[in-house]
């Protein structure tokens, strides 16, 4: 019986992509970048903007026109002089991306003055109210080079009266908030930390799990900014997807008590993948996939033999956490902090993160004790099962798409 129960989870789990059609939400949150040159009268921009934000504009699937984005981005994004908008010279050219899942675009304006220039981006904000545009404007006349954060309050930017880089005048509470933010704008992130829950049977095991997942990611958070590591960014994403599938599939072996058979599956399923990158598909190489395979149906069978494995998984999340440290350091990385600050703000983050992950945490062990407590749960083995199934589901979803799309 339970080897039914088992095998008809593990096919709903691999199925589940195909019905549920879930928007593969990057850990990034809402976000785009501006790289702005004013020189004298005249004003250009490179705007970076991620396939997803830009997916946003379309009611099907189907991809927005470079058209309909030129003619969005153009409506909402401009300089303005001595209070006068400036004028945009067509054409707004399409620029050739160096990394997949984003499009670039180059816009140039003439302005009838060259004093008292104020930059103005309010693009997406009407589709995402905490949408982050990371501008970096070089003022050729003064030779000033700013950095600012723009957001849904503070849309407009002197760039001529010395204001100076909002970067610089950043707040350490600031950074704390993008961190928290990261945490609870982050649905794969969110989705690893639930699966650290229902994995967790005592109190002491959620510590071990959490301390190991928090060592990991405050480690890599802090080597990839301060440029000592640098992963392949196009696989970062992907392998997020793929702790999200392994930990569920460990919940699900634990629950289930038929290790041995979802290990198979996690083989099988990795190794599949991995053929297709031999046949000369896109995607994670395949020693990655069928080594990291190969691991995690070692670590399952062997974990089921101990009678407490807590001590280990919090090694196994430790290295989670290494994954997710990398994920964690995109927003950073995109936003090259001042050096002179580096380290309060990293602090600030990484406090940040640690603080949403906490109430995240929390807030759902309370819940759960909370309906335990009343009796409205229902029992620990169905939920653990069925989001176990619902959470390798998401997490292979995320994994293809990433990797192959």
């Amino acid at each position: 019986m339970k080897f039914l129960v088992t095998l008809r989870l593990l096919f709903f789990a691999f199925l589940a992509p195909l019905a549920l059609a879930v928007p593969a939400a990057a850990h990034v949150r809402s976000e785009t970048i501006a790289d702005w040159e004013i020189s004298g009268a005249d004003a250009s921009l490179t705007l970076t903007v991620p396939v997803i934000e830009a997916q946003r504009l379309a009611d099907t699937a189907a991809p927005v026109l470079d058209s309909v984005l030129k003619r969005y981005l153009s409506d909402r994004i401009y300089p303005v002089a001595h209070g006068r908008r400036c004028a945009l010279v067509p054409p707004v050219e399409t620029l050739a991306s160096t990394s997949p899942g984003f499009r670039k675009f180059s816009f140039t304006w003439r302005c009838a003055e060259a004093t008292d220039v104020q930059i103005h981006f309010g693009a997406f904000f009407d589709l995402v109210s905490s949408h982050t545009n990371f501008a970096q404007i070089q003022n050729v006349a003064t030779g000033e080079f700013t950095e600012e954060l723009i957001t849904a309050d503070r849309q407009t930017i002197d760039v001529t009266a010395g204001e100076g880089a909002a970067l610089q005048r950043a707040g350490f509470l600031e950074f704390v908030e993008m961190g928290i933010m990261h945490i609870f704008t982050g649905v794969d992130h969110m989705s690893f930390l639930i699966g650290l829950v229902l994995l967790s049977t005592r109190l002491r095991d959620l510590v071990f799990v959490v301390t190991g997942f928090t060592i990991g990611h405050s480690l890599t958070l802090a080597l990839a900014v301060t440029g000592i590591l640098r992963p392949q960014a196009e696989y970062i994403d992907a392998l997020v997807a793929l702790t999200i599938v392994l930990i569920g599939a460990e919940n699900l072996a634990v629950a289930t008590r038929r290790p041995g058979l979802v290990a198979g599956g996690l083989v099988v399923g990795l190794g599949a993948m991995g053929l297709c990158n031999l046949l000369g598909l896109e995607g994670l190489p395949f020693a990655l996939l069928l080594g990291g395979g190969m691991f995690s149906a070692g670590y399952l069978i062997f974990s089921s033999k101990l009678q407490s494995p807590g001590r280990l998984r919090m090694v196994i999340t430790l290295v989670f956490g290494l994954i997710h440290g990398f994920g964690f350091a995109a927003n950073l990385l995109a936003m090259q902090l001042p050096k002179q600050r580096l380290a309060e703000l990293l602090v600030g983050f990484n406090l940040g993160v640690e603080a949403g992950q906490v109430t995240l945490v929390l807030g759902v062990s309370l819940l759960a004790y909370f309906l335990v407590r009343i009796k409205f749960a229902p029992p620990r083995a169905l939920v653990v099962e069925t989001c176990s199934g619902l959470l390798i589901g998401v997490g292979v979803f995320w994994l293809v798409e990433r990797s192959f799309v």
